[in-house]
C-alpha cells in the first residue's frame, strides 16, 4: 500500500488528484488544510477523504508516509511540512506528481494567459467522443468527466491544462515548466500575475521557458497573431516543428462562439491532429460541444434575454468575453459584471491594463470588495481609480456587494428584463452571490 498525505488538501486541483489518486489500486490518501469550502468540502466528504479536523497536525506526519503532495496554498514554515522534511519523505508539489505519473505517456499541455481551461477541455472532450483513452488535469467541469483529474495505469496520453502561477512555496517557478510536453500550445501572452512577475518581459520570458521544456521533435503549436509568440517560435529549437493557427472559419455549426473560441477550438484541433485525430473526425466531434463549466456558460434564457457566467477576470479575458457576447447579440441590450478578485486586478499599477475592456457593453459595472485588498494586505485603491482606469463612460464602479445587485436589478426591471444579454464574470462570487439563482430571477421577472 502506497501512502500519499496531502498539505492544503481543499484546493480546487488539490482535492480532485487526491480523488484521482484515492482511487486507483493500491494507494491510501491522507490530507490536511486549515480550512475547506464547498465543492472541495463534499467531494472530499464523500469519498471519506475529509480530514477530521481542521489545521496542521505534524503528529500525522509518519515514517510510513511514501510521500507527500504540497499545494501552494500552504507556507514553507507549515509545521506538517517542516515534520516531513524532518523525516526525509519525498515531498512533490502538485505539477511535479502529475508529472512523475505521467512521464511514460505522450502529454499535450495547454498554455496561455487566456483560453487554457476552454482548450483542454475541447480536446478531452474529442477523445473522449474518439474513445481515445487519456489522463487529464482541466479547471473546470467538462461534460462527459465525473472529475477534473485522473490518472491511471492504461492511457497512452496525458492533457494538462498549464499554468504559468507558482508551482509550491519551495519551487518558485511556474507549474508548466514541470510538465514536458510533446505537444505545446500557447494561446496568447497577456500580462497577468504581476505580483509574481513585476514586468512584462519577465512574464513572457516564463512562456519561452515552457517552450524550451518541449520533448525533442516535439510540436509548438500557437496563435499567430500574437507577436510575442510568433518572436518565440522564431526562437525555437530546430527539432520543434513549430505550427501557427488563427480562428476556425470553416462551416460546421459550433455551439460555442466567439473569435476567441474559434481561436480555441483551433488549436484544439491541431493538438488533436498531432496525435493521429482526423480534421474531419476533430470537427464532427467538436460541433456538439457546449463549453466548460464557468467558461461562457449560459444559465438562463428566455423568449427575449439570457445570461451567462464567465471566469473572465484578467484584462485579455474580460475584453474577449464581452466582444463575444456583444458579437453574438448584436441587438440585446448588453449588462455586463465583473468582479476584481486577484491579487492582480487588485493592485494599483495593473489596473491600466483594464482600460478599454468593457467599452463594447452597454452597461459595465466592476465591483471589488474593500476587505479583500485588506486581507491580501495590497495598497487600497478607489472606485475613482478603477473607473478611471478602465477609461469609457459606460462603466460604474461598486465596493458593496447589494448595490451592485440593486443596480443590476434596476437596470433589468427598467426594460422589464426584454431583449437584454446579462453577463457575469468573476473568479469569485461577488461576494456571495448565487449568480444562477440570481440571473433566474431577474430574467423571469
Amino acid at each position: 500500500m502506497t501512502r500519499i498525505h496531502f498539505i492544503a488538501i481543499g484546493g480546487a486541483a488539490m482535492h480532485n488528484l487526491a480523488l484521482a489518486v484515492a482511487s486507483k489500486a493500491g494507494y491510501k490518501v491522507t490530507g490536511s488544510d486549515d480550512e475547506i469550502f464547498d465543492p472541495a468540502l463534499s467531494h472530499l466528504r464523500e469519498a471519506g477523504l475529509l480530514p477530521d479536523e481542521m489545521g496542521w497536525h505534524p503528529e500525522r506526519i509518519t515514517p510510513d508516509i511514501d510521500a507527500i503532495i504540497l499545494g501552494m496554498h500552504a507556507r514553507e514554515d507549515n509545521p506538517e511540512l517542516i515534520r516531513a522534511r524532518e523525516l526525509g519523505i519525498k515531498i512533490y508539489s502538485f505539477p511535479e506528481y502529475l508529472y512523475e505519473q505521467t512521464k511514460d505517456k505522450i502529454r499535450i499541455v495547454v498554455g496561455g494567459s487566456h483560453g487554457k481551461t476552454t482548450t483542454t477541455s475541447m480536446i478531452l472532450y474529442v477523445l473522449n467522443r474518439l474513445g481515445i483513452e487519456a489522463d487529464y488535469m482541466v479547471g473546470a467541469q467538462i461534460e462527459g468527466f465525473e472529475r477534473m483529474v485522473r490518472l491511471s495505469d492504461t492511457a497512452k496520453y496525458a492533457v494538462f491544462e498549464g499554468d504559468e502561477y507558482l508551482t509550491s512555496p519551495l519551487d518558485l517557478r511556474s507549474k508548466f515548466l514541470w510538465y514536458h510536453p510533446h505537444v505545446a500550445i500557447l494561446t496568447g501572452i497577456a500580462w497577468d500575475h504581476i505580483n509574481v512577475f513585476p514586468t512584462f518581459p519577465q512574464y513572457v520570458d516564463t512562456f519561452r521557458k515552457f517552450v524550451h521544456s518541449i520533448e525533442p521533435d516535439g510540436s509548438f503549436i500557437y496563435y499567430k497573431g500574437d507577436e510575442n509568440l510568433r518572436a518565440i517560435a522564431g526562437d525555437a529549437r530546430k527539432d520543434i516543428t513549430c505550427i501557427p493557427y488563427d480562428a476556425y472559419e470553416g462551416n460546421v455549426a459550433m455551439q460555442v462562439f466567439g473569435r476567441h473560441n474559434m481561436q480555441n477550438l483551433q488549436a484544439a484541433m491541431l493538438a488533436c491532429h498531432c496525435i493521429g485525430v482526423a480534421p474531419e473526425d476533430f470537427y464532427r466531434e467538436i460541433s456538439t460541444f457546449t463549453g466548460a463549466s464557468n467558461r461562457l456558460e449560459k444559465i438562463c434564457e428566455t423568449e427575449s434575454s439570457v445570461a451567462y457566467k464567465d471566469f473572465a477576470h484578467s484584462p485579455s479575458k474580460l475584453k474577449a468575453t464581452v466582444n463575444a457576447v456583444r458579437e453574438r447579440y448584436p441587438d440585446k441590450k448588453l449588462v455586463a459584471c465583473m468582479e476584481l478578485h486577484t491579487f492582480s486586478s487588485l493592485m494599483a499599477d495593473f489596473l491600466p491594463q483594464y482600460k478599454g475592456c468593457m467599452a463594447e457593453a452597454d452597461v459595465a459595472y466592476v465591483y471589488f470588495n474593500p476587505k479583500v485588498i485588506e486581507h491580501k494586505r495590497l495598497t487600497p485603491i478607489t472606485a475613482e481609480e478603477v473607473r478611471e482606469a478602465f477609461g469609457t463612460k459606460n462603466v460604474e464602479v461598486f465596493t458593496e456587494s447589494e448595490a451592485l445587485q440593486a443596480a443590476v436589478s434596476r437596470q433589468l426591471s427598467a426594460v422589464s428584463a426584454q431583449n437584454v444579454a446579462l453577463l457575469m464574470m468573476s473568479s469569485g462570487t461577488f461576494d456571495g452571490i448565487d449568480v444562477k439563482e440570481f440571473c433566474v430571477k431577474l430574467l423571469n421577472g
